[in-house]
């Protein structure tokens, strides 16, 4: 199997570890297959691809969609490196409120799977970050939701603070105010 797969304490939230196969030239992997997905009890089917580019210091998020429209994402850093979160929304979930960070790079090749119902977000730890987004439901403007990146009853340890937001996320509500 070309993959491993790591649970994090969060339920469905899940690291994706390809195989590098390196040779003089340099290397090769697979990012995704899937029987091995399937096997892992993780989604096949993406319905939409999106890329970000960002300068270091660009904090994207956190985002999510709401009702039929949650998506998985499966994402992963083609160029630079980010520190990446989950937090658990799922209101009924006894992990609420809770959060994982982990860092995704070029050199460690980690992937990251967020189920739907799971806010998500990042900021980048290098200049000319190209980061990627395989999601499993296509993008719906209306369903949009998100939750302050710097909410005090979340207390991510972002490894950042002095970070660059859009004029939109700057506006996120505290998960208290939060509709999801």
């Amino acid at each position: 199997m070309p993959f491993e797969f790591e649970h994090t304490p969060l339920p469905g939230v899940v690291l994706v570890k390809p195989r590098r196969f390196p040779d003089d030239r340099g290397w090769f992997q697979e990012d995704f297959k899937a029987s091995d997905f399937r096997q892992a009890g993780l989604p096949t089917e993406f319905l939409q691809d999106n890329l970000s580019f960002s300068s270091q210091g660009t904090l994207r998020g956190l985002h999510y969609q709401k009702g039929v429209h949650a998506q998985g994402k499966l994402v992963q850093v083609l160029a630079g490196a980010v520190w990446d979160v989950a937090v658990d929304l799922r209101r009924d979930s006894a992990t609420f409120g809770h959060w994982f960070g982990v860092e995704l790079s070029v050199e460690n090749a980690t992937m990251f799977y967020i189920p739907p119902g799971f806010g998500h977000g990042f900021v980048t730890l290098a200049d000319d970050t190209l980061f990627s987004y395989k999601c499993t439901v296509e993008y719906n403007k209306s369903a949009e939701g998100g939750v302050a990146w710097n909410d005090p009853d979340l207390a991510i340890a972002w490894p950042l603070t002095d970070v660059r937001i859009s004029p939109k996320d700057a506006l996120l509500p505290r998960l208290a105010e939060a509709e999801l």
